[in-house]
């Protein structure tokens, strides 16, 4: 079998057109770099909130959100002075300097709990930050049918790499320690940088869309705006402030379970090693889930029955599963619900939630979802924490949040399905635009 008939069956087997094949097999391993190396550091991330004892949650989420605060406007303002297709490598090269740093905190003074506390605010903050810019990057080099078609598979990528991280960080932690760990983390984001490269020039190239698709502002711009125009976006625009509404109740629903995660695994599982495991395996279950359902079913659904149907399927569940954890408050009854909410995120809601920003500006795609992504989305962490310590305060067991978490999908869901509908009727247009 000749190559390139290879390349055509590979194509074909991703959604793909034929010359689209290297930049979606490019954005693929772009994401399994950033999840490998998130995913090492993941299982260290949830021991290091145990250390900090569990009844401190949520200041470590407030904490969070606090830095975020001061991140955004900085971000920002790096994104209006240095043209788009050099902002990632200020981005990842400054966060590669932030991990080297780590590895050699964690090898002189492993044991500290505030080293403890400051890396689990900062790896909180280094994953929404790269993952949210990588996807800026993917809504920005694809247009919106070709994001409902490659959208999935280039997600896919973070799943192996979520598939892989864990393997890797089990595998080597006897041997490089969590320094060494960290460091081979930095390793794989230099190695997403070089990718986004071949990205940027499949784009300048021309690649990007269909003939006489609509194009975005050249990306040898800097983003137009100010520090605070990504808030300023949000507000005046009813889609943008929808999906942030969205973006809250996602980490309501995700906060809930998790912080009834953490509680029953301190109880039940009181060793780190055993903590470390049981995470790891939890991990692995979702990623392999996600992978399955990125590559043979979000890109169908989205083809077929459009954005709106990614978005609104995986809250009804999560209402469902609420229900169900409040009639059987048991570990097994919210693994499962973890599980599924978690693969439907990663599957479903994430790919979806990117295909909202493929038909807009550049700004709305880097600012405005910059902001939604880091900002607002732990300051749905901030005040989910809050409101779950209220609750716990107010009712013994899992039933009272268990019931405020079930509506709170179900809000989630009519917003994703108005959104998802806004998106796909966005998208009609702009192709019948680029046709006629």
């Amino acid at each position: 079998m000749s190559s390139s008939t290879m390349a055509q069956r590979v194509a074909v087997a991703i959604n793909a057109q034929r010359n689209e094949l290297w930049p979606a097999l490019a954005g693929f391993t772009l994401f399994f770099c950033l999840f490998s190396g998130y995913f090492m550091l993941r299982p260290i991330r949830e021991a290091m909130g145990i250390v900090s004892g569990v009844e401190n949650l949520q200041w470590l989420f407030t904490a969070t959100f606090v830095v975020m605060l001061i991140a955004v406007p900085l971000f920002a303002w790096l994104s209006s002075r240095v043209p788009r297709i050099h902002f990632i490598d200020w981005v990842y090269g400054f966060f590669t300097l932030n991990l080297a740093l780590f590895a050699l905190l964690f090898f002189s003074a492993e044991e500290s709990v505030w080293l403890a506390r400051s890396f689990y605010v900062w790896i909180s903050v280094y994953n929404l930050f790269v993952v949210s810019v990588a996807w800026s990057l993917m809504a920005d080099v694809f247009d919106s049918e070709q994001a409902k078609r490659l959208f999935a598979f280039i997600a896919a990528g973070a799943s192996v790499g979520g598939l892989v991280g864990p393997a890797l960080s089990a595998l080597l932690v006897s041997t490089l320690g969590q320094s060494g760990l960290i460091l081979l983390a930095a390793v794989l984001l230099a190695v997403a940088l070089s990718l986004k490269q071949v990205l940027m020039r499949w784009r300048e190239e021309g690649g990007a869309g269909r003939a006489g698709a609509v194009r975005a502002e050249s990306p040898r711009r800097p983003v137009p705006g100010n520090p605070f125009s990504g808030l300023m976006r949000v507000l005046s625009s009813p889609y943008l402030f929808g999906i942030a509404g969205f973006v809250i109740l996602l980490a309501t629903a995700s906060t809930f379970l998790y912080f009834e995660q953490a509680r029953l695994v301190a109880e039940l599982f009181p060793d780190r090693a055993a903590q470390v495991r049981v995470f790891g395996v939890i991990d692995f279950v979702v990623q392999a889930g996600a992978l399955i359902a990125q590559l043979f079913i979000t890109g169908r659904v989205a083809r077929r029955m459009g954005v709106r149907v990614l978005l609104a399927c995986v809250p009804l569940l999560v209402c469902v599963g609420f229900i169900g954890l409040a009639l059987m408050p048991t570990f097994a009854m919210l693994a499962a619900l973890m599980i599924v909410r978690r693969i439907g995120e990663y599957a479903f809601v994430r790919p979806g939630r990117e295909m909202l920003f493929a038909p807009l500006d550049a700004e709305s795609k880097y600012k405005a979802k910059n902001f939604i992504d880091t900002v607002v989305y732990r300051a749905g962490d901030a005040m989910s924490g809050w409101l779950k310590s209220l609750l716990d305060m107010l009712a013994q067991g899992a039933w009272l949040v268990a019931l405020v978490g079930a509506a709170c999908a179900a809000l989630w869901g009519l917003l994703g399905w108005y959104l998802g509908g806004q998106a796909d009727q966005r998208s009609a247009e702009q192709q019948l635009a680029a046709t006629s």
